[in-house]
């Protein structure tokens, strides 16, 4: 049983390969709110009809998403986390690595400027690379 035949897979091809996997191992499968049974000819051309349909609605939705992130950027929204400072960031490597010179370990030093050790040791390579 299953609630819709777009829930069987992602595709036309998913729906169809996993409904003849099933139908070979003996396994019979009824939607539920599309009342499809595969196992006769019309329900298997209801099947078709409906996963095609609902590949096609996954492919709009794509479409409509990804024009709204075009559109987004193209007004200037900014996606993702927001820049930092090289300046703050200098400041608080400074305090870690000062720390970490009076004993701290990595993950206790980091802590205090409320980084994690490995966000430290990214900040620390980073500078170290610009300085050489």
């Amino acid at each position: 049983m299953v609630w819709r035949v777009d829930r069987l897979g992602r595709s036309l091809i998913d729906v169809l390969n996993t409904v003849t996997l099933l139908r070979e191992s003996g396994i019979g499968i009824r939607s539920i709110q599309d009342g499809i049974d595969p196992a006769t000819t019309s329900g298997r051309l209801m099947l078709n009809m409906l996963a095609t349909l609902a590949e096609y609605e996954r492919e709009l939705i794509t479409e409509r998403v990804n024009a709204g992130i075009a559109a987004a950027k193209a007004s200037g929204t900014q996606f993702g986390r927001p820049r930092v400072e090289p300046a703050v960031i200098a400041e608080k490597l400074a305090i870690v690595n000062d720390a970490r010179a009076k004993g701290r370990t990595a993950t206790d030093a980091a802590r205090l400027v409320g980084w994690s050790r490995a966000t430290f040791y990214r900040h620390n390579a980073t500078a170290q690379s610009q300085d050489s």
